[in-house]
């Protein structure tokens, strides 16, 4: 049902998210922390995962903000192209296969998927604008890092460490003077 929903682009409702995100969480293997990428997407699920949190004796989340322009967010997408095979992912513009429209490895011909049409890309980045916005003034500074999602790669990749690792070190601070 969820992937319907993302296919067509749009988001799937709060219940069903975050019934997924709360036992996903719960599992021992997130003991130690774990990432969630795109969640939460609005302020109810993040006043969800507020009290989700608190209830289950958690730390309150980092929000890792990759602030990218629209349109730039537009062209990456519409060029990424997928293996039907394997499963692979390119980037023409960042990625490319080898050789024009087939994949390295099992030269299957790559495939546009259909949450990669700029008409999709661009009600997504409406959805968000309108829905998650909100949550970034929600949590406010105390909680968002933003991070300058048009740098290259690298650069932001090394951001987001250094955020993880200066907030692990900060738990862990916290968590031995108990």
């Amino acid at each position: 049902m969820a992937s319907a929903i993302m296919k067509s682009g749009g988001l799937v409702g709060d219940d069903i998210v975050n019934g997924i995100v709360a036992s996903r969480i719960s599992q021992p293997d997130c003991a130690d922390g774990y990432l969630l990428d795109g969640y939460p997407r609005t302020v109810p699920q993040a006043v969800f995962l507020t009290n989700f949190l608190r209830e289950t004796g958690q730390h309150e989340p980092v929000v890792i903000h990759l602030d990218v322009a629209s349109d730039a967010l537009v062209t990456r997408l519409t060029a990424r192209r997928q293996c039907p095979e394997c499963g692979r992912i390119y980037n023409l513009l960042s990625q490319p296969p080898r050789t024009a429209g087939e994949c390295d490895d099992d030269r299957a011909p790559l495939l546009t998927r259909d949450d990669d049409q700029e008409a999709v890309i661009r009600r997504r980045l409406r959805a968000y604008h309108e829905q998650t916005g909100p949550i970034l003034e929600w949590y406010g500074e105390r909680v968002v890092q933003t991070i300058d999602g048009a740098a290259p790669a690298d650069e932001v990749g090394r951001a987001i460490l250094e955020i993880v690792r200066r907030e692990a070190a900060a738990r862990e601070l916290v968590t031995s003077t108990k």
